[in-house]
């Protein structure tokens, strides 16, 4: 149970979300645009906070030091099933395409490629599905996982007694989840998004020493304890099958690591890979990263808002993360990872360890940087949700001017809304990794092939957009009922296939869209691909128009990027178990490529394409 010093911290946390949102409150209701976009006045900086913070979900630490314990070093390559690395395709070149359109969510600039007639029209409705839909599972995603957290620090048998109804075993942790969402909705529905950021960066202030505390307690651990790992745990490298066997050690983890579905790790990592590189060059999902770009002041502060993110989200992370993992590692048998159901339940790991080795007043603030970790993720999603249902169907669709009173009431009733649906989804979730797989492999793998498509083909058209949508969407939610065995990442290639034939056959079902749409998004766009009728005729009229001519440049800004980034994941890891020659090397790398980023990324922003 929870002390005194505890409770009180975590009480001044939520009562300070309430004071940014009462504070915020008249200036997000000043016009839409500072209720969704925070009137695009916010600094890159600040937004970067904001967005790592949104990154730095409850749910997800859950999973990762749940990956570290069971997978060591090799751990930091799962992520890219997100994929991670999409960060660096976004600070390389892709914000600022998505900034140059000066609109207000994912659905309004796909009418600046496929314009307003009937092709655009059915764009635009998939993309707010699309939305709709990812945002909804991201917040049950969220909401589960925070249910799971709170249950090990406030146990229910000691609340049960004070009510006068009883809740099976199954839905405590969604019980959690509804009292703490209340507070999130509170200052995401009041202060819109500048509420959000400046909540955002009070979270993420706690988080950084949270993440300090933890790494240290488990760098002293490791120094003072004997580490009983199996070989290759603590190497990044891989052959065929994975080969780790935990049986004489911990023998449960065995059954976790075959329920993972990552025994052949090599073909899990070469299908992570390809699918990751697709997804990041297709761009953001509309969620609230790419409200997070939408809000920057200009094109070359959304790039560094993008990048920005993985130097600071990647070392403090991950050495919350490592700091867990070795303090698990070490003592085990402390650890109460049973559910009520009796069974071990790994992703109980986080919430154990605060429980066991966070002395008073630390366990407050790490509880309070943690369900700030939450309500920072869960409110960001909420207001990209709002911003579809109120920028892209509300508004969209209403034939009449819309009052300051109505629009002050479509903001709070959409987030009501959401908030409700997410709730209800999440009754019907297992587990945290469960509705992870199906977000990050089967949802996300039908946004693939039309939004890469977008960029880069002049004759691709609404129709082909929105039947290639359709195409990966209806199998991306039957599938993982039909084979409900079977790793959600595999139904990869079969999601590629059926959206390429939906993209091609939509596509030349109907004409191309309509050239004064398409001049208009290549000349302020400025993307690489098949533009050359397009770039021909604007030519005729203006010769000296230049075309997009970076790509090279831009690839070899990526690779040196994600190996960057991989370097800060892979850091504090080795720093918390003492590694020293695995840390000098690393070092040695990241100084190589920040003298390349400089040079070929940093130095060439405000470079003009006029």
């Amino acid at each position: 149970m929870l002390e005194t010093i505890d409770i009180l911290i975590i009480s001044a946390y939520l009562l300070a979300t309430i004071f940014i949102g009462l504070i915020l409150r008249k200036k997000a209701q000043r016009s839409k645009g500072d209720y969704l976009l925070g009137g695009n006045s916010i600094p890159w900086y600040m937004l970067g906070l904001s967005n790592a913070s949104g990154m730095f979900d409850i749910s997800g630490t859950i999973w990762l030091v749940t990956l570290m314990f069971v997978y060591g070093i090799k751990s930091a390559w799962i992520p890219w099933l997100w994929p991670i690395f999409n960060q660096i395709f976004l600070m390389v070149y892709l914000s600022k395409w998505l900034r140059r359109s000066n609109v207000t969510t994912g659905a309004e600039w796909i009418q600046t490629r496929f314009g307003k007639g009937k092709g655009g029209k059915l764009a635009h409705t998939i993309v707010v599905v699309f939305a709709l839909l990812s945002c909804l599972g991201f917040l049950a995603y969220g909401f589960i996982g925070l249910g799971k957290f709170v249950e090990i620090f406030i146990p229910w048998e000691v609340l049960s007694s004070y009510l006068p109804f009883s809740i099976p075993l199954q839905y405590v942790p969604h019980i959690y989840g509804i009292i703490f969402t209340l507070f999130a909705i509170f200052y995401s529905l009041l202060g819109g998004m500048r509420g959000i950021v400046w909540v955002d960066v009070l979270q993420f202030g706690i988080m950084t020493v949270s993440a300090l505390v933890i790494g240290y307690l488990g760098y002293v651990a490791v120094g003072e304890n004997r580490l009983n790992v199996p070989d290759g745990w603590m190497t990044p490298f891989f052959g065929w099958e994975l080969t780790m066997d935990w049986s004489h050690i911990i023998p449960q983890v065995n059954e976790k690591i075959k329920s993972d579905g990552y025994g052949l790790f090599t073909i899990f990592f070469m299908m992570m890979v390809f699918k990751g590189i697709l997804v990041s060059v297709a761009g953001p999902a509309p969620n609230y990263d790419m409200q997070k770009i939408l809000s920057t002041k200009s094109p070359q502060e959304a790039s560094k808002m993008s990048g920005f993110v993985s130097v600071i989200l990647m070392p403090i992370r991950y050495l919350m993360i490592a700091g867990f993992a070795a303090l698990a590692l070490i003592y085990y048998e402390k650890l109460d990872l049973l559910t009520a159901t009796g069974d071990v339940d790994f992703e109980l790991i986080l919430p154990s360890a605060i429980k066991e080795f966070a002395p008073v007043g630390l366990m407050g603030l790490l509880l309070a940087g943690l369900l700030a970790a939450f309500m920072s993720t869960f409110a960001g999603t909420l207001n990209a949700a709002q911003a579809y249902l109120i920028n892209d169907i509300y508004l969209n669709y209403k034939k009449h001017d819309v009052t300051p009173k109505q629009i002050k009431f479509m903001n709070y009733g959409s987030g009501v809304l959401v908030v409700v649906v997410s709730i209800i989804l999440g009754f019907f979730v297992e587990d945290v990794n469960s509705v992870l797989q199906w977000l990050v492999s089967a949802l996300y793998g039908s946004y693939v092939v039309a939004n890469i498509l977008k960029w880069h083909w002049w004759r691709f058209n609404g129709h082909g957009f929105f039947w290639g949508m359709v195409a990966g969407m209806v199998p991306a939610l039957v599938l993982p009922i039909i084979f409900s065995e079977t790793l959600d990442l595999y139904y990869f290639p079969i999601l590629l296939v059926i959206s390429i034939l939906g993209c091609v056959l939509g596509t030349y079902s109907a004409p191309p869209t309509e050239e004064k749409v398409l001049f208009s998004f290549y000349t302020s766009i400025r993307p690489w691909g098949i533009w050359k009728p397009i770039r021909d005729k604007i030519c005729l009229d203006n010769p000296e128009f230049k075309k997009n001519t970076y790509f090279k440049r831009d690839m070899f800004n990526v690779f040196i990027g994600t190996i960057a980034q991989t370097v800060l994941v892979l850091l504090p890891m080795y720093l918390i178990f003492r590694q020293n020659l695995p840390i000098w090397i690393l070092l040695i790398v990241l100084v190589f490529c920040i003298v390349l980023l400089k040079k070929y990324w940093w130095d060439t922003l405000e470079e003009q394409l006029d």
